[in-house]
């Protein structure tokens, strides 16, 4: 049975993770046992609860508890399910709730990657991909056009961000996914190292003189592929570039020079991922 608590002091410690704790304390980085993140929307929390994320409490609209968010408050037992009016708690939090409710969520440790990727044949590799949004679209696309884990390196910014989740409509929760090294010294060396060394050929998404389209066939036959997107501006390194099997660039018209990142990895899926 639900454990319906209205809010009345807004001071009150237990709504921290919602109304002032940041992403980076939320992150936890001193102690990634506490860790937490917050999932908006009872679609996407549900997704969360499917993929075995474990709840702590919720931050509903009054009208929502006993309607469009019964059945997800329902499935997490008696945990504390805060509520006020709308407009308490969009000024309460800053912003105004999608679809009326919050929950806060447990970060589970991290796999490995050979957990990850074991099985996979197409994977994506994110090179300092540093704005939520992107990380979150992209996410969507992998999940929607047949790629089977993300990597990212240490300076992406976190997929359990709320922009990254709320973007990704959840799929961040269904689509297998760890960093590569703990450590900036850690990509692209001995990062890349350690995907070859899993059978992985691996494709640097990038304009160069040398670059071969999306199309090429020996590309798309490849049998286990990586497929490296690089940060939003620059693009990848050139560190990253030389030590790839392949550069990678998608055909354009117009004098159209490059896509966004999000945009330019939906078309490699596409063209690149398995099972479609």
């Amino acid at each position: 049975m639900a454990n319906l608590i209205e809010i009345t002091d807004f001071a009150a410690p237990e709504l921290d993770v919602y109304a002032r704790l940041t992403e980076v304390q939320l992150l936890n980085r001193q102690d990634l046992s506490e860790g937490r993140f917050i999932a908006e929307s009872p679609k996407v929390i549900n997704r969360a609860l499917d993929a075995g994320y474990e709840p702590i409490s919720f931050l509903a609209e009054t009208r929502l508890v006993r309607g469009e968010a019964a059945e997800v408050i329902d499935r997490c037992g008696d945990i504390p399910v805060y509520t006020a009016e709308l407009d308490v708690l969009a000024n309460m939090i800053g912003y105004k709730l999608t679809r009326g409710m919050l929950c806060a969520m447990r970060r589970p440790p991290l796999p490995t990657v050979e957990e990850v990727c074991k099985g996979a044949k197409r994977i994506a590799v994110l090179e300092d991909v540093m704005n939520p949004t992107n990380v979150g679209a992209i996410f969507r696309s992998a999940a929607a056009l047949g790629i089977d884990a993300v990597l990212l390196t240490p300076a992406c910014s976190n997929p359990l961000y709320r922009r990254a989740i709320r973007v990704s409509m959840g799929t961040v929760f269904q689509v297998p996914w760890t960093y590569i090294g703990s450590e900036l010294a850690d990509w692209p060396h001995p990062g890349i190292d350690k995907l070859k060394e899993m059978g992985f050929a691996t494709a640097a998404m990038a304009l160069s003189d040398d670059s071969v389209s999306i199309r090429e066939p020996s590309l798309m036959a490849e049998e286990k592929l990586a497929i490296i997107l690089g940060t939003e501006g620059d693009g990848l390194s050139d560190g990253t570039i030389c030590a790839c099997d392949y550069t990678v660039r998608i055909p354009m018209s117009h004098g159209v020079d490059s896509l966004n990142v999000a945009a330019a990895s939906a078309v490699a899926f596409w063209q690149l991922g398995s099972n479609l």
